[in-house]
């Protein structure tokens, strides 16, 4: 039985880590902070491996808050490093000028956010954003409606602070 459960267990890892590293490594910007995200999702998806029934969905929602979590440590590491430099002091609109597309879809509240992330970023169909999510596909397509509007609004607002 412990056999064969470790054994799946490899072949998931094998299957499905690359990918969720790569996504990982495409919001974070960092390969090593990615493989650390996408390896904490996998310690804690086998904490639960009895208990979870979608172990790909599981790593991936797991993976996106790790994401969430880290983009917030690094706007806290951000805000106190201007504030020890002073810099906040000598361009308070030094944000608003950097219109990056990370820094929006962050800003995003979560309902929006999750499934811009399962969506575009790991590639996943909206039937199955639906399932992980538990949210039927016409709000899952609303929701990323509504998150494309925001980030259109936030964008143009970014470069163009007139508007």
């Amino acid at each position: 039985m412990k056999r064969s459960r470790d054994r799946a267990a490899s072949e998931l890892f094998a299957a499905l880590y690359p990918r969720l590293a790569g996504w990982c490594r495409r919001l974070v910007d960092d390969d090593e902070t990615a493989h650390e995200i996408a390896s904490e999702a996998f310690t804690r998806l086998w904490a639960r491996w009895t208990s979870v029934e979608e172990p790909r969905g599981f790593l991936y929602v797991t993976a996106a808050n790790l994401v969430r979590d880290h983009w917030r440590k690094m706007e806290r590491e951000r805000k106190a490093m201007r504030r020890a430099t002073s810099e906040a002091a000598l361009r308070p609109h030094a944000e608003q000028s950097d219109p990056s597309v990370r820094l929006l879809v962050q800003s995003l509240p979560e309902r929006l956010r999750v499934p811009i992330l399962l969506h575009y970023y790991a590639d996943m169909p909206i039937r199955e954003v639906s399932v992980l999510t538990g949210r039927k596909e016409g709000t899952v397509k609303a929701d990323l409606h509504a998150a494309r509007e925001l980030l259109r609004v936030h964008l143009r607002r970014s470069l163009d602070p007139t508007v």
